[in-house]
């Protein structure tokens, strides 16, 4: 079903949605950790509000296909809540579908708010181990731009401008966690695998909204849990403010 679904449609519903099922009963994580020999299992479905062809559940036919594969008209959910709200699609309407997807965007924002007052140094090392592999080749020509022009000149959403609202207020916890790190290039070696994974994202074409939560996802290392999120977070935040990423 993805393959009608753009790669930016995808990463802003995922990142709308915290990679978890929109079922408040549910909403269990969607990514399954990788484990030492096995890939990530990802196992959410992108499921149609209303509905992708004629016949489907909720199908309206004034949508164009762009519309309908439209991550607005897509909500996050586990394989088996996919199915009931297609079965039972008299009951989950396409107004409660709208709405239990606006309810779970809300859960999300609040608890990454409470979680975000909470990271310490030891979810900081757990997001960063990525970003500051040996691989990484240092280079230091940054130039500083202020987050609110980035924001505007990115087009970035209301939603985003939260999001690094509410990562600055541990960006100092960043500084000192990369203060205290016993590699003296620590700090650069971060900035670099930020722009590195920056620059190929920005190669697949994603822009804007999509670009951050990729990046979001990527510092996070695909981690749904709202704390190690949360730290992510963080981190994203830093480095949107200390790279020279989202300069155009």
């Amino acid at each position: 079903m993805s393959g009608d679904i753009s790669r930016k449609d995808i990463a802003i519903l995922w990142g709308n949605s915290g990679g978890r099922c929109a079922m408040p009963e549910c909403r269990i994580k969607l990514i399954q950790e990788k484990t030492e020999n096995d890939p990530y299992s990802i196992i959410g479905e992108m499921a149609h509000i209303k509905g992708k062809k004629s016949g489907a559940a909720r199908f309206d036919p004034t949508l164009t296909a762009e519309q309908r594969n439209n991550h607005n008209n897509l909500i996050l959910l586990c394989p088996n809540h996919h199915k009931i709200v297609d079965d039972q699609h008299k009951w989950f309407t396409a107004e409660k579908l709208y709405k239990i997807k606006e309810e779970h965007e809300k859960w999300l924002s609040k608890a990454l708010t409470e979680e975000i007052m909470n990271i310490t140094f030891q979810e900081l090392d757990v997001v960063t181990k990525f970003l500051t592999s040996d691989q990484i080749k240092l280079e230091t020509s940054y130039t500083l731009i202020p987050p609110k022009e980035k924001i505007d000149k990115n087009s970035l959403s209301l939603s985003i401008g939260t999001h690094i609202t509410r990562g600055l207020v541990q960006v100092k916890q960043v500084d000192e966690f990369i203060e205290k790190y016993p590699d003296i290039y620590f700090g650069e070696r971060l900035k670099q695998g930020f722009v590195e994974e920056y620059t190929r994202l920005k190669n697949e074409g994603l822009t804007s909204d999509a670009l951050f939560y990729a990046l979001l996802e990527f510092a996070s290392q695909k981690n749904k849990d709202v704390k190690i999120m949360a730290a992510g977070l963080t981190v994203l935040t830093y480095l949107f403010e200390k790279c020279e990423v989202f300069e155009k």
